[in-house]
């Protein structure tokens, strides 16, 4: 939804009710992910997508048709074995897409979801997709509160949204967007009940670390792939918005000593980049960072630098274990030379590790070519 919330909340301050569609749930290789959103507005205006081109006019059929019956429909679209020409997916992926009619009326709290993505607030909407009870009942969660229930009027409903709320926010704290299953009551060990968790964490955060131009490469395609990306540099005269106008942010400071202080933001999902090459800010900058919870430490450097970082880390009193996380030569073996080429190659390789690949071309590999998300 997050793609789609600009015109979605315009939709929605006008007073208009409009169709949502969000994937809840792939099989095989799918083309978008559960979360992927497309939504279509009472006028027939579209947004978004939710398969990449595949299966979005059926969707836009069923999003008018909710809109006027005013009841959620969870649909699934899969290649026809008979009709490969049928609506479905040809990738042979399996989606099942929850349309729904949003509006002030069937959606109170969207405002508040929508306030809370603009504020980088972390937020959480679970919807009842299968089971006893009603398709489509919602309930928002916050951190320290929520509103809403999944089982309106129901006896057990105090106890159903206090697993969910307790689930929805260990999945927040992950970044976790996809089903959870429990019992009419929220037993956690039945599966009567599937619901959607659909997570709106902060973006992750990219720490670029040194103000040079494969830094100002790093970033941009740190933005692309949807980081919040920080440079930081000790120089005021290279550290400028001006070099880096991708950056959400430019800093001023001695790298470790800026790390130290944000320590406290940096999470399994945040990736630092160290680009210094100088071991007078790349060993103390990764002495901090080595031990922080960061999910990927790179540097860069020659194997020569590299084996000579290694040995003042040691002496600095980081343990082999924690020298094992770091990821030097930083990226993975493109060949890459340039600035560009080398952000190519960093970004591969934390694409890799967020989805568990291989990193060997796909002609050389067999089976699915989409992994589960870890």
């Amino acid at each position: 939804m997050r793609d789609v919330l600009d015109d979605i909340a315009r939709w929605y301050a006008s007073g208009e009710t409009f169709g949502l569609a969000t994937v809840v749930n792939t099989f095989r290789s799918a083309p978008r992910p559960p979360g992927a959103a497309m939504a279509v507005s009472a006028s027939g205006e579209v947004a978004g997508s939710v398969s990449g081109g595949c299966v979005e006019g059926a969707v836009y059929d069923l999003a008018q048709s909710v809109m006027e019956s005013g009841e959620p429909v969870v649909q699934r679209y899969g290649v026809s074995d008979d009709d490969a020409f049928a609506v479905g997916l040809t990738c042979g992926g399996i989606l099942d897409v929850l349309v729904e009619p949003v509006g002030p009326a069937t959606f109170p709290e969207f405002a508040g979801v929508a306030a809370s993505i603009g504020a980088r607030e972390p937020v959480a909407v679970a919807t009842v997709v299968a089971g006893p009870g009603r398709i489509g009942a919602r309930r928002v969660i916050w951190a320290d509160r929520a509103s809403g229930s999944l089982a309106p009027d129901a006896p057990h409903a105090a106890r159903l949204d206090a697993a969910v709320d307790d689930d929805a926010r260990g999945m927040l704290a992950q970044g976790l967007t996809g089903q959870r299953h429990y019992g009419r009551e929220g037993e956690r060990r039945l599966d009567e009940l599937t619901v959607f968790v659909h997570s709106f964490a902060p973006p992750p955060r990219l720490l670029v670390f040194g103000a040079i131009d494969f830094a100002a490469a790093v970033a941009r395609i740190g933005k692309f792939l949807g980081y919040h990306v920080t440079v930081c540099d000790a120089r005021p005269v290279f550290a400028t918005p001006k070099r880096f106008p991708e950056a959400d942010e430019v800093v001023v400071k001695w790298p470790h000593k800026y790390l130290q202080e944000t320590g406290a933001d940096v999470d399994a999902r945040t990736a630092i980049c160290v680009l210094t090459h100088d071991p007078k800010f790349d060993v103390p900058l990764l002495e901090v960072a080595l031990r922080t919870d960061a999910g990927y430490v790179g540097a860069m450097g020659s194997r020569r630098t590299h084996d000579d970082r290694l040995a003042r880390l040691r002496e600095a009193g980081l343990s082999e274990t924690e020298l094992e996380r770091l990821r030097s030569p930083i990226g993975l073996d493109l060949g890459a030379r340039t600035p560009e080429e080398t952000a190519v190659s960093i970004a591969a390789e934390l694409v890799q590790l967020r989805w568990g690949g291989s990193g060997c071309p796909l002609t050389d590999t067999t089976g699915r070519i989409h992994a589960d998300a870890p």
